[in-house]
This record gives C-alpha cells, sequence and structure tokens, in this order.
C-alpha cells in the first residue's frame, strides 16, 4: 500500500497509480509462487477499486481503469514470476529437467536465471503497461478518478493497518536474508561467491530450507512458546505443488530411460537444415497457445523434452529451445482458465474474457517477439550456449 501511495501522485495520475499496482504485484511475485502473489494482491487492489462507483451509475471511465488495475495485477503476476526461479514452477520444472537429462553439466543457478529472467521480464512489464494505458486509461481519466480516488484515502487506508508487528519484522527480516543469501551463493566465475566454502553442495534448496527452519525457531511474541510458523500451519502448505513438480522430474526420465527420446529424434530429423531464428519464435508460439487449454506446468513437462531433441537434431544448445519452452508457456493471457492467476481476477466481476483478449493478443506478441530476440543475443551469453553440453 506504501508503494502504491508512492506512485498515486497528486492529483490523481492513473497511469502511474496503475503502475504503483502493477510493479508491487510483480516485485511480489518475484520471491513466490505467482498465483500466491495473485492471491494476495487481488484484495488490495480491488480495495482500493472499492470507492468507485458500480453498477448503472459506473462511467466508462470508471470502468475502463478498473479492468486495467485487475488486468494489470494478474498480468504483473504471471511476468514478475519469470524473472526468478522462485516466481512459478515451471522455472523449477525447467532446471529440474535440466539436470536430469544433462547431469555433468553446470546447473542453472538463481542467480544465472535472474540475469536473463529479470531483464526479460521488465521489457514485457513495461510493456503491459503501455497497453493497459493506451486501452483503459483515457486522457480525461484523472479528473474523473479524483472525485473518487486521492492520495488522502489511500494515506487513511494505510493508517488503519497500524504498524508492523514483530512476527511481521521477522518474517520480512528472514525474507531478505533468503533473498541476500540466493544473490550471493554463486556470482559469477571470478566471483564465486559463498557457496564455494562449501565446495558446491550447498544450493539453492539448501537456503530454502535453512531459512524456513529458521520460522520454526523464532518465537512470534503473540503467545509465549509460539513461534513464527508450526506444523499445523505448515501442514496447510499447497504440497500439490511439490507432487506436480515430481510427476514432471518422473515424465522426464521416463522418457529418457524408456528410448522414447531417441525416437523422437529419428522422427525430427527433417528439423536438421531449419535455422534457429526461424525455430526459436515458433517454439514460443506453439508453447503460449497450449498453455492456454492447460496449465503451465503440464505445458513445460509436455514440450520440454520434445525440445531437447530437437535441439539435437538441430545440433543447437539445448537451453537455446527449453528456455523459450518454457517461458512461452508462461504467456497465458487469454483465458481465465489457462492459469489460476488468471481466474483469480475473472471472479471479481471487473473483467470478461473479451477484455483479457483484446489486452492479452498484444501483450502475448510482444512477448514472443522480446524473447526470441533476447534468447540468443543475452541468454547466449548468460547461459554460455556457445560452448559444448
Amino acid at each position: 500500500m506504501q508503494i502504491t501511495m508512492l506512485f498515486c501522485g497528486d492529483p490523481l495520475n492513473p497511469p502511474l497509480l496503475l503502475l504503483g499496482i502493477c510493479a508491487t504485484t510483480a516485485f511480489v511475485s518475484m520471491w513466490m509462487h505467482n498465483v500466491a502473489a495473485a492471491v494476495i494482491m487481488m484484495p488490495v487492489a480491488t480495495g482500493i477499486l472499492q470507492r468507485l462507483p458500480r453498477g448503472p451509475t459506473q462511467s466508462n471511465v470508471v470502468g475502463k481503469f478498473c479492468k486495467a488495475v485487475v488486468l494489470g495485477v494478474i498480468y504483473s503476476a504471471a511476468i514478475g514470476g519469470m524473472s526468478t526461479l522462485t516466481g512459478t514452477g515451471v522455472n523449477l520444472i525447467l532446471v529440474g529437467m535440466w539436470k536430469s537429462y544433462f547431469p555433468e553439466a553446470n546447473p542453472i543457478s538463481f542467480n544465472t536465471w535472474f540475469f536473463f529472467g529479470f531483464p526479460l521480464a521488465l521489457v514485457i512489464f513495461f510493456a503491459l503497461w503501455a497497453i493497459l494505458c493506451l486501452l483503459y486509461c483515457s486522457k480525461g481519466s484523472g479528473q474523473v478518478l479524483s472525485v473518487y480516488l486521492d492520495k488522502a484515502h489511500l494515506k487513511s487506508e494505510l493508517e488503519m493497518l497500524g504498524p508492523m508487528a514483530f512476527a511481521e519484522k521477522m518474517v520480512l527480516a528472514v525474507f531478505g536474508m533468503l533473498i541476500v543469501l540466493w544473490m550471493t551463493r554463486s556470482i559469477t566465475d571470478d566471483i564465486p561467491g559463498w557457496g564455494a566454502l562449501f565446495n558446491g553442495l550447498a544450493g539453492d534448496g539448501t537456503v530454502s530450507v535453512m531459512m524456513a527452519t529458521l520460522l520454526f525457531i523464532i518465537p512470534n511474541k503473540k503467545q509465549r512458546g509460539e513461534k513464527l510458523m508450526d506444523w499445523n500451519k505448515c501442514k496447510k502448505l499447497p504440497w500439490n505443488i511439490v507432487l506436480l513438480l515430481g510427476a514432471g522430474f518422473a515424465i522426464a526420465d521416463g522418457v529418457k530411460t524408456s528410448g522414447l527420446a531417441d525416437v523422437l529424434s529419428k522422427a525430427l530429423d527433417f528439423l536438421e537444415e531449419v535455422p534457429y531464428l526461424a525455430i526459436a519464435p515458433m517454439v514460443c508460439l506453439i508453447s503460449a497457445t497450449i498453455t492456454e487449454f492447460t496449465s503451465n506446468n503440464s505445458t513445460t513437462t509436455l514440450v520440454v523434452p520434445l525440445l531437447i531433441q530437437i535441439a539435437k537434431t538441430m545440433h543447437i544448445h539445448p537451453l537455446l529451445l527449453m528456455v523459450p519452452g518454457a517461458i512461452g508457456a508462461q504467456f497465458s493471457f487469454l483465458l481465465p482458465t489457462g492459469t489460476p492467476s488468471n481466474i483469480v481476477g475473472f471472479t471479481t466481476g471487473h473483467i470478461e474474457i473479451k477484455d483479457m483478449i483484446k489486452t492479452g493478443v498484444p501483450l502475448k506478441i510482444f512477448g514472443i517477439a522480446a524473447l526470441s530476440l533476447l534468447m540468443p543475443t543475452l541468454g547466449a551469453y548468460v547461459f554460455g550456449t556457445n560452448g559444448e553440453v
């Protein structure tokens, strides 16, 4: 809320307020699952919109701004999740398959992914903001919305929250430590980071488990003996996500050990002469299309093993196709069924499918173009695709 208020402007500037809401959502989504980020941020966004009139008295300007905010939250959650390994399960599936198929290759660390994913997400994020402003923020919208929304209102909402409790401060501190340790475990070849002290045995998962353990140790100072986290709360976590990721790894390993990978490789011999610059956008488009009708995790699990075989047939580095395929699976911008984040926005009643299509089509086209351009340039440098696997 504090960040949103900073972007509000005085008098109200709808594009800036929209930027604040979207940027906050994208940042939150970088460090937790994008669905969780959407669930957390949607009540904040709709709480701001509650002061706006609804029903027959709602003007066209107000209705458009409500659509922009809701669409901004769900799409920003998806875009923010692209920038880090922890942002979505798709990135973890890709890393797991890379390790399974190429155990001798350099692993994809948190930093490695961030150096590619963050610039890509940043470019797509500003494209989203520009699209939302063009479609839903008309020139005189600030004057209309200022009647219902102003900085004083947001400030009063912030004051109602009260000061941060001790438990909230401790969770924020642990969260900050987690980010710092992730970012400094392995920095560059010249600056190895603290992970070198453990001879490469400490991974990103080690940091996650260590920080989670602290939550079971630090008291919350609400009741005597109560900690920030206990097993009753832990049991409510969505453990089905872990099973889903494990199933994806099992399927990938099955494709490899059963010989299906070799069969696919022979069937794809005709792609050997196709140039990479032609195949990369097609990979993005296929993944981005499939993901509208099935979950992005399922799309990645199905598509990535096939892309590995295509890369072998074309004699190119597998990550040149694996990364576009996995990130393309996160471009589910057209239908509510594409991802649970979209459902979160759709159930607010502010948007319809036609609004998602009108906004999602140009965003998807821009995302595919940006990914196809950045992967053979920035991606080749970050992932070291010029060398052998």
